[in-house]
């Protein structure tokens, strides 16, 4: 880094050389993890299940996967794609109204996951 450079320009530097792969794939890894934590795979699941904030980034996910997938290739979509599966089961077993099949966080996006 050149001292005339101010930190904001090296950020900014610094994400041009992130491919798109890269930053859609550690985008999907956080929405996994923090859904993950939200459906009680957590440390402490008794404070940290929050189904509702699940099931946003649950949806999240799913869109960002679905639309993605074409474009990262199957490597990577397919990573995700089992991640995302395994949160909406976590989902499901958590609720204890589970919705209908078909009808749960992300189904629209991924069809039904049973």
């Amino acid at each position: 880094m050149l001292v005339n450079d101010s930190p904001e320009k090296q950020a900014v530097r610094d994400i041009a050389d992130v491919s798109a792969v890269e930053v859609i794939s550690t985008t999907a890894v956080h929405l996994l993890s923090a859904a993950a934590v939200k459906c009680g795979l957590a440390d402490d699941p008794e404070t940290q299940t929050d189904l509702d904030e699940a099931r946003k980034l649950i949806n999240a996910l799913a869109g960002l996967v679905t639309a993605s997938a074409a474009d990262i290739g199957d490597q990577h979509a397919r990573s995700l794609r089992d991640g995302l599966r395994s949160v909406q089961l976590a989902f499901r077993e958590a609720s204890s109204h589970p919705d209908p099949i078909g009808q749960g966080p992300g189904e629209k996006y991924t069809g039904p996951v049973n």
